[in-house]
């Protein structure tokens, strides 16, 4: 007989989002069952941020050694063990993992059940030998690689995010379908680990991005001997002749594109894990996108929210955990919580990095701002000219009174960068609060400084400013 559970709240799901409910759940006094069919730590740490950055802090050892020459230090074409690269990989994600860890949770008190969750009703889970009917269930389930219908990609044997990590062999010429954060971080990586790289995407490379941006990026990757084909839509795969190798087809701006490869990632975006949970059952409405929610995160079941990649909104680790905050603020405290969505930032970890918040200008003008946009290249910051790191841009939107409506940054730790401009959109702060501060000299972040000074300059060297300087010298 099915034991029955009744926990304060029930946690489907323990990555990112469903972790950060259970753990601040559970110290706060609920009750909390977590139920996990697959891995502890979900994607990120098994699939996704930790050994894609893993990965890359390896190209970019390599490619240090290899720009050795330009700081007068001669080392010559480095050499890569590859099953060795893969090994640092998977020491980071174990070194991280017990943070994520069944033994950690029950340690702090949560029930841990490892197995696939099934709504039977609206108010009761079956997970293994577990009958769960809680007073509130979180719906924190992720997502997962998407694979589009391909004619003849089924036929082919091909790498995801979900299983490139599991590679110990070098790669001679992988070509990657997806030109999005994803499909790029994984080529610059693999191309400083001495692997030729394609990449195939049907629109713009980082086209979510602001595209001036986006430019500084793609071109940077370019410039390394990545091969880019925008514009291109997949239209085949297929085995190469005697079996070996892979054959990609495509529809390009001039016709069609024929690409040989020895390998094929799919990085074409991801989709909510929405099968197996009986959300029918549960009374729980979705869409493609993933589960529908209001703005506090409440399913159509007034006792279930979502959370994370499934709940249909940005698919980032940073928003899983800020939806966890939301959710137990609704579920715990009974607070009017709700997603705000104007100041989420993100980054691709590429080098240079690209991160942005708030508004592009694009956006920001198709929203009807009067919009004026300030820049300033990381070429006039004295301590990329130190570190030979000069390529990469700051872009500052600002609306009306100079109040910063989103900003962007391509270049060197431009993930780290973003930080202040995160809190000045968020707060609705007008562009002078960073063009007073004092920062440190040299630094990478006097960029920030700069850029919002640049808001001012026109106005004060103006023929005006000039007048008034002179006026008041005559008075003495």
């Amino acid at each position: 007989m099915a034991e029955t559970l009744r926990p304060d709240l029930c946690v489907i799901g323990a990555g990112s989002g469903g972790l950060s409910v259970a753990a601040g759940a559970v110290q706060m006094g609920a009750s909390v069952v977590l139920v996990e069919r697959g891995l502890m730590g979900g994607d990120c740490l098994n699939y996704g941020c930790v050994p894609s950055k893993a990965l890359l802090a390896a190209g970019h050892v390599a490619e240090t050694v290899r720009r050795g020459p330009e700081f007068g230090v001669e080392a010559g074409e480095p050499r890569v063990d590859f099953p060795a690269v893969q090994r640092h990989v998977r020491s980071v994600i174990e070194a991280i993992a017990p943070i994520d860890s069944q033994e950690r949770f029950e340690g702090l008190g949560v029930t841990v059940i490892r197995a696939n969750g099934t709504f039977t009703g609206p108010d009761e889970l079956r997970a293994g030998d577990h009958v769960i009917r809680p007073r509130r269930f979180v719906i924190a389930a992720g997502s997962s690689p998407m694979v589009p219908p391909i004619e003849g990609l089924d036929a082919v044997p091909y790498f995801t995010n979900e299983t490139i990590f599991e590679n110990d062999a070098p790669l001679d010429h992988l070509v990657i379908l997806g030109g999005g954060p994803i499909g790029l971080e994984m080529a610059q990586a693999h191309a400083r680990l001495g692997c030729r790289i394609t990449v195939v995407e049907m629109a713009a490379p980082l086209g979510k991005d602001d595209p001036e941006l986006a430019a500084v990026v793609v071109e940077t990757l370019q410039s390394e001997g990545i091969r880019i084909l925008s514009g291109t839509r997949v239209t085949g795969a297929r085995m190469g002749d005697g079996g070996r190798g892979i054959v990609v087809t495509g529809a390009g701006p001039e016709g069609e594109v024929v690409v040989h490869g020895s390998h094929l990632l799919v990085a074409l975006g991801r989709k909510p894990n929405l099968d197996g949970l009986g959300l029918d059952a549960a009374g729980i409405k979705t869409t493609p996108r993933g589960i529908e929610t209001d703005a506090g995160l409440r399913t159509s079941n007034r006792r279930a929210f979502a959370v994370g990649d499934i709940a249909g909104r940005q698919q980032f680790t940073h928003i899983a955990g800020y939806h966890a905050g939301i959710v137990i603020r609704r579920v715990l405290f009974r607070l009017p919580a709700k997603v705000d969505d104007s100041a989420v930032p993100w980054v691709t970890y590429t080098e240079p990095e690209l991160a942005q918040v708030g508004l592009t200008e694009r956006e920001a003008e198709a929203a009807g701002h009067k919009v004026r946009v300030v820049r300033w290249p990381f070429t006039h910051n004295d301590r990329a000219q130190a570190e030979r790191a000069t390529t990469g841009l700051v872009k500052v939107v600002t609306g009306k009174g100079g109040r910063v409506l989103g900003a962007g940054i391509a270049g060197r730790h431009a993930g780290e960068l973003i930080q202040p401009w995160i809190l000045m959109v968020a707060k609705r702060m007008k562009i002078g609060a960073m063009a007073g501060i004092i920062a440190p000299y040299p630094t990478l972040a006097e960029v920030n400084k700069r850029a919002a000074g640049d808001f001012y300059t026109a106005a004060l060297f103006s023929n005006r400013t000039r007048r008034i300087v002179k006026l008041l010298a005559k008075l003495g």
